[in-house]
């Protein structure tokens, strides 16, 4: 079994122990060595049996001491994308494991690069490609023959449809809906419960029914 650390120990990070302890249930396949973050809650992580395995900046003498491979279960995009580059710079980055959730579900002609987290209901169609360290949270979806970049972020409940590109570290808030055959550029921000109608630039924040822009990320 592969010893997996996951690097983040907040509510994120938690969710993303449920991933990891219901493919065990189905299949055993990862033992889960513990939590790297900066701040833990230690009644949180008890209530999960979960170890504290130091802060963030140690995470890679924490992977070579344990031989593991590791997932950043850091829900902002930015930090996220960082955090890779560096393990990339220290020979780790092949060390990244993708989670798919037993209840997601993964369609024919579909590329997951390394890191991508696919939680509980999350729905992959068709000819898609998720980039590097790319999650999509519970019931996220996205549709057939889009590619979305890396450190992506969908939040729980977005719909992605067909033909849409999102590029790298991306951000899309939570119920967001991305209509089909646009754009969103690298480091967009779109708001909760907006729906995307025109094609969304890089570094923009964009809002509402039809979304607007209302600043730069």
């Amino acid at each position: 079994m592969q010893p997996l650390v996951i690097v983040g120990a907040g509510g994120h990070g938690r969710e993303t122990l449920d991933v990891v302890e219901a493919i065990n249930e189905l299949d055993p396949t990862f033992v889960f060595v513990g939590f790297v973050a900066d701040a833990a809650d230690p009644e949180l992580l008890g209530r999960r049996g979960a170890v504290h395995l130091g802060p963030a900046d140690e995470v890679s003498a924490v992977l070579r001491a344990h031989d593991a491979g590791y997932h950043l279960a850091i829900g902002t995009s930015g930090v996220r994308a960082r955090m890779d580059a560096e393990l990339e710079a220290e020979g780790l980055g092949a060390h990244a494991i993708t989670l798919v959730h037993p209840l997601a579900s993964v369609g024919g002609d579909v590329r997951l690069g390394a890191g991508v987290l696919l939680a509980a209901g999350a729905r992959v169609t068709t000819n898609v490609t998720l980039g590097r360290h790319t999650h999509l949270n519970v019931n996220a979806v996205v549709s057939h023959d889009c590619t979305v970049g890396d450190a992506v972020t969908l939040s729980p409940g977005v719909l992605v449809n067909g033909n849409v590109t999102i590029g790298d570290r991306a951000f899309l808030g939570t119920g967001a809906i991305v209509l089909p055959g646009r754009q969103v550029g690298a480091d967009a921000i779109v708001g909760a419960g907006a729906v995307v109608a025109a094609d969304v630039e890089p570094g923009v924040t964009v809002a509402g029914v039809p979304a607007g822009r209302v600043g730069r990320a």
